[in-house]
């Protein structure tokens, strides 16, 4: 497992994540958006998603959904990195293959990686 999908629409942000997670010895490739990753994952096929809730146009619950609906995209492990993490039920996020929610307010630059080591 060394490919992770960054969907972040903060470039700045998803450039601090690629840079930990690459310096962790992870690949990473990096989109704004939830339609572009649902394009750039056949091609790179990420094992594990980091995922940004608040996208410009669709959400990130978009892509959760559209993730699910396929057999070989329902399987990938999905780390939300979001401003609404104390708004978010964990229990409810399960099922659409989220496995750790990390909040931007509180985060360190070392807990990215943590959390996508922790769902490999």
């Amino acid at each position: 497992m060394n490919r992770i999908l960054i969907v972040e629409d903060d470039p700045w942000l998803a450039e601090s994540y690629a840079r930990s997670l690459e310096a962790a010895s992870y690949q990473t490739k990096n989109v704004a958006h939830a339609l572009a990753a649902i394009h750039e994952i056949d091609d790179f096929k990420p094992d594990v998603i980091l995922l940004d809730i608040l996208l410009a146009g669709s959400t990130g619950f978009a892509l959760l959904h559209e993730l699910q609906s396929y057999a070989d995209t329902g399987g990938i492990p999905v780390v939300v990195v979001t401003s609404l993490a104390g708004d978010l039920k964990k229990d409810e996020l399960a099922a659409y293959g989220v496995k750790r929610v990390l909040d931007k307010a509180t985060m360190k630059p070392e807990d990215v990686v943590a959390a996508v080591r922790s769902v490999a």
